[in-house]
Parts: C-alpha cells; sequence; structure tokens
C-alpha cells in the first residue's frame, strides 16, 4: 500500500487553494494531505488544509528556520513548499532532508540571482535572454535623470523596489498635475514625478528603485517545472491581453525560458514573464516559486503541482506535453469558505494551532462552509494575472 503524501504551504497566496486542490486530485490517485500556516486566520489556505496553524510573528529568517523544521518534525511533512523566507530555508535543505523533509525550491544560488532584479537583469542578459532597458535609482537626482532619459526616447517610465514580488511598489510616472481627476474612480498606479520627488526630499529615506520603460501588451507568463538535473521538463505559456487570457507553445517565449531555467538551475516551479519592448520580446520578471495561476494549466490537461511534487520525492515524471491547449478565458470571482474565528484576532501574537478539518472533498465540509466567516469575494480563477499591471505579475 502506497502511503500518503504530506505537503506543507507556507504563508503562501490565497490563489494557492487551487494548488491545494490539484494536489488531492492527482493523476496517481496518490492519498495527500495538506497542512498550511499563515499569519492571517482569514486566509483561505487555511481552510482548505487538512491541518492549519497560525504563524508567530516578527521571526528572523533563522528563527523562521528553526520554526520550519520544527513544523516539518511534528507535522511528518514529506514535502515544503516554502513561499516566505524562501532564500532561508534553501540555504538549509540539508537539515529540511535529514528530518525526512524535501524542500520544493530552487537552490540557495538561484534564489539568490533573482531576488535582486538589477542582478538578475545583468545575469540572464550574460546568457543572451534580451532584457529592456533599466536603471537602478536611489536618489532624486538619479529619478530625475533616468525618467528624462526614457522620455527622450518616446517611453513611458515606471518604476518598482529593485527586489521584492509581484505588483508590489509598482507606479508608472506621468507629469500630469495632481487634481480631482485622480481622486475619481478606482485609484490608478499613475503617480505625477513632482509628488514622489516631494515625497523623497520629505521622507529622507533611501530607496533602492529599478526604473524602466512601461513594456506593452501581450504579457507572457511561462510556468517551468525543472528537475534536479536542470532539464525543463515542462513549460507552457500563458499569455494575457486585458480581459484576454490563453495559452502558448510559441518557441518566442518558451525558448528563453527554458535558457534561463536551465542555465540558473530554477528546479522544481518557477514563472518567467516576458513582454514586449517595441517589437521585440523582452524579460520582465522571474519568480522562484509556482505563481499563483499556476493552476490555469489544468485547462490544458497538466497538473503541474504534482507533478512539482513527484520530483520532489524523487519520482520523475519524464518529459511533459499539454495533450492540449485550453480555450481563451477570463477572469472571474467567487467566494471560498474561511474557518470559524477560533482567535481573537486583536491579539495577533498568539499562535495557538487551529484545529484539523475534513478534506474540502469529504461531505462533512459543507456544514463547515455555511458556519465559516464569509469574507468579501476572493480572487478565483487566476486571479493573480487579473491584479499585476505593468512590469511584473
Amino acid at each position: 500500500m502506497v502511503s500518503r503524501v504530506r505537503v506543507w504551504l507556507n504563508r503562501t497566496y490565497a490563489e494557492n487553494v487551487f494548488f491545494m486542490d490539484q494536489l488531492r486530485r492527482n493523476p496517481s490517485d496518490r492519498a495527500v494531505e495538506i497542512h498550511a500556516t499563515h499569519g492571517d486566520p482569514d486566509s483561505p489556505v487555511l481552510a482548505a488544509a487538512d491541518t492549519a496553524e497560525l504563524e508567530p510573528e516578527n521571526l528572523s529568517p533563522a528563527g523562521y528556520v528553526e520554526y520550519a523544521l520544527d513544523q516539518c518534525a511534528r507535522r511528518g511533512i514529506d514535502v515544503f513548499v516554502p513561499r516566505l523566507h524562501q532564500s532561508a530555508v534553501v540555504a538549509h535543505r540539508a537539515e529540511f532532508e535529514a528530518a525526512g523533509t524535501a524542500v520544493l525550491a530552487p537552490p540557495p544560488e538561484a534564489v539568490a540571482v533573482f531576488h535582486d532584479k538589477v542582478i538578475a537583469y545583468e545575469a540572464v542578459q550574460a546568457i543572451g535572454v534580451p532584457v529592456p532597458p533599466w536603471y537602478r535609482v536611489r536618489s532624486e537626482e538619479e529619478l530625475v535623470a533616468a525618467v528624462e532619459e526614457l522620455e527622450a526616447g518616446g517611453h513611458k517610465a515606471c518604476f518598482k523596489p529593485a527586489s521584492g514580488a509581484g505588483g508590489v511598489g509598482f507606479r508608472v510616472i506621468t507629469r500630469t498635475p495632481f487634481s480631482l481627476m485622480h481622486l475619481s474612480g478606482f485609484p490608478s498606479p499613475y503617480v505625477p514625478l513632482d509628488l514622489v520627488l516631494e515625497a523623497l526630499r520629505r521622507d529622507g529615506e533611501p530607496v533602492d528603485w529599478l526604473v524602466m520603460p512601461r513594456l506593452e501588451q501581450p504579457e507572457v507568463s511561462v510556468d517551468c517545472l525543472t528537475g534536479p538535473d536542470n532539464r525543463v521538463r515542462l513549460a507552457v505559456g500563458r499569455t494575457k491581453n486585458g480581459r484576454r487570457r490563453g495559452f502558448t507553445l510559441h518557441e518566442q517565449w518558451l525558448e528563453p525560458a527554458r535558457r534561463i531555467a536551465e542555465g540558473f538551475g530554477l528546479h522544481y516551479l518557477s514563472n518567467i514573464q516576458f513582454r514586449m519592448f517595441g517589437d521585440r520580446a523582452v524579460l520582465m520578471d522571474v519568480n522562484t516559486r509556482p505563481a499563483g495561476g499556476l493552476h490555469q494549466l489544468s485547462q490544458c490537461g497538466v497538473n503541474a503541482p504534482w507533478a512539482a511534487v513527484q520530483l520532489a520525492l524523487g519520482e520523475d515524471p519524464g518529459e511533459m506535453e499539454p495533450p492540449f491547449l485550453g480555450q481563451d478565458y477570463t477572469v472571474v470571482s467567487g467566494p471560498r469558505p474561511l474557518r470559524p474565528v477560533s482567535l481573537p484576532q486583536q491579539r495577533p501574537e498568539v499562535a495557538e494551532p487551529l484545529p484539523a478539518v475534513p478534506s474540502p472533498a469529504a461531505p462533512e465540509q459543507a456544514g463547515a462552509v455555511g458556519s465559516a466567516v464569509q469574507a468579501a469575494p476572493l480572487p478565483g480563477l487566476a486571479a493573480s494575472a487579473s491584479r499585476r499591471t505593468g512590469l511584473s505579475t
């Protein structure tokens, strides 16, 4: 009898409830139990897990590694999918392996390269992957010089933190003075240059920004599955052009993605994003973790999360080709159940384990859904892609 697989996802994105669903519906018909931890008791991943626990706050990276090793030992974790403190976790991979836990993440060298976007751009340029013009900015004077140079070339300038994930901190520079126009409708990523400069002068805090031209659509996000032998087993592009989403196997996108994944050893699941700079596809960002929209590949008959777990367990799924490409689609929202309120939210420092719940597939779960506290609808299919604009997804 084949034993069940115990998988842990730490402080991950809400969209990974779909990642968890795919692990349970794996084509090997293997029993999977999922443990989830988070800092937010209302994270839907806690409700979707078989067992869940609130994470302690304000741990240093080293302290978090100790916490993670304890979780793996106490919970009997076979495969750990780290998002929070990924760099620190992968640096201690041998200790997790000694505890019987495989870490589903690239080696520390690869994580370090892509933690800093400037280092990443320099590294991928060296292996022949095109990148857009970029400027590292740490002062008011450097910002003005970068913006003026981009505008002189006919480009719209934008910036985001040199390190960070997703679209956090992304802004598009505009010369339009601040007015009531900026206060009508929904918030916009556009920010007047004079307000940015004023904030830099007033606050006097150091910044580390990457200033670039705003890149054009389509945006193509290539999900890669790479083995510990640095060989890509699967690469599929997910396209975004306005509201429309789709899939592609065009080598314009897949060839540079494979080159990056294999060249830098992006083991297991990575996400490599491109946009257009003029008539040329250029690298936008590299994520050394599963993308929030990875589950969309199920529309192509592919279960990438399970194939990654197989690799982590030493069970090579071999070369994978989507049997078909799903039709174009768009993004909608829908509710997900939350756990009943069991901890006082005004005391986030309390880190007591949340009770285990049955798998969402079990019949008794239906009763729990009705009693769960419902939040505003959470993003559904491809929600992560729908919120991201500009430089990063």
